[in-house]
């Protein structure tokens, strides 16, 4: 058997785990119908932190204001900006009797790190159920804190979110971003169904002030800057605490980045912090990529040299069919369905992109959040 033999058989192994991949573990999300929540009269402290950030609180800060619901207070945090910040928390708070101010001040033993001014507003948060978003975020309804709380139970006290990001027409980044982000949010979403759970996002999370301080808060990765979301997710849920929650009432929105230079920068933070992650979560992700990146260098080297191209096509074929139907699903559950008829080139460029990441990320490490 040639070298050519060997490609050929590779390329149909790699197909058929993605296959698997595909319709046993993504499908959990994909063909999974969330049955309505009845509203839950839970006392609730919504906790945003801030740094440099007052634009966005000005435009955003409303929109959490105004959620249709009986009983909760915000918690801001000022992370020691250098902008109106802090004036324009105050100015809300002048207004509002349920805004708390935490104003924090940099600290030589945790300077830069969000960990630290999160874990000051979670410890002057009143109410044990937290709902955590980002400064320049909005809910798209009012019914956001009603949704998300709605999924809290004596024993779920972890709740998942989904943070997704506006639409900008003619754009090739943005469409990227949200790629990024639905890709991922199905992936968080299935892996919390089959009960691995290993990330959530920040901008749309929901935990117990209980589970925190059982967990010892974020002392085991404190000095790692980013991860107060996902590290946190990673360490102390699993299939019996998490719960997820994707209505459409539930979803925050958010602005995303306008250069590739700056979503490249972000993105390096954020992916940083999967090295941290337990090991069977790791090597799950990790097996998820290569098999992506087998499937194409493959596949394309199969068409390129013509190598048994009917059967290739077939197979690619079946796979991409399935792998549309999965992530369409998914994307019509979380409002994406623009996404789906760019698929496969989106996917191509985030390949490539992770990998530069990841490359850079070895070379030197991203410190701060801000």
């Amino acid at each position: 058997m040639g070298l050519l033999d060997y490609i050929f058989y590779t390329f149909i192994v790699v197909v058929f785990f993605q296959v698997i991949y595909y319709l046993f573990f993504l499908g959990q999300f994909s063909f999974f119908n969330q049955k309505h929540k009845s509203p839950k009269k839970l006392d609730v402290s919504v906790i945003i932190c801030a740094k440099n950030e007052a634009e966005n609180l000005k435009q955003f800060l409303p929109s959490i204001i105004s959620q249709d619901y009986s009983n909760f207070e915000i918690v801001l945090i000022n992370d020691a900006s250098h902008d109106g910040t802090l004036e324009v928390m105050e100015a809300f708070s002048s207004q509002h009797s349920n805004i708390k101010i935490v104003d924090v001040k940099n600290n030589e033993a945790f300077w830069g790190n969000k960990k630290y001014a999160i874990t000051l507003g979670i410890k002057a948060a009143k109410y044990n159920h937290l709902l955590f978003t980002d400064a320049d975020c909005k809910p798209v309804s009012k019914y956001w804190i009603t949704e998300m709380c709605s999924h809290f139970t004596t024993n779920k006290t972890i709740v998942l979110g989904y943070g997704a990001y506006s639409k900008i027409k003619n754009s090739l980044l943005n469409k990227i971003i949200r790629f990024e982000t639905l890709i991922t949010a199905v992936q968080y979403f299935s892996f919390a169904r089959i009960g691995i759970p290993y990330m959530g996002v920040g901008r749309n999370l929901a935990y117990t002030k209980a589970e925190f301080f059982n967990a010892r808060g974020f002392m085991s990765h404190m000095k790692i800057r980013s991860g107060d979301d996902d590290l946190f997710v990673n360490e102390t849920a699993n299939k019996s605490n998490i719960q997820i929650c994707f209505s459409k009432d539930s979803f925050t929105k958010s602005i995303a980045e306008k250069t590739f230079k700056k979503w490249f920068k972000q993105k390096r933070r954020h992916i940083s912090t999967a090295k941290f992650y337990k090991l069977k979560h790791k090597i799950l992700l990790t097996l998820i990529y290569v098999l992506n990146f087998l499937f194409w260098f493959l596949a394309i080297t199969l068409f390129v040299i013509q190598f048994k191209w009917q059967i290739v096509i077939f197979i690619f074929l079946i796979r991409l069919i399935i792998q549309t139907v999965v992530i369409g699903l998914s994307a019509k559950k979380l409002d994406e369905k623009d996404l789906i008829f760019f698929l496969p080139f989106l996917e191509i460029f985030l390949i490539i992109a992770q990998l530069t990441i990841f490359i850079n990320n070895l070379i030197s490490k991203p410190n701060h959040w801000k």
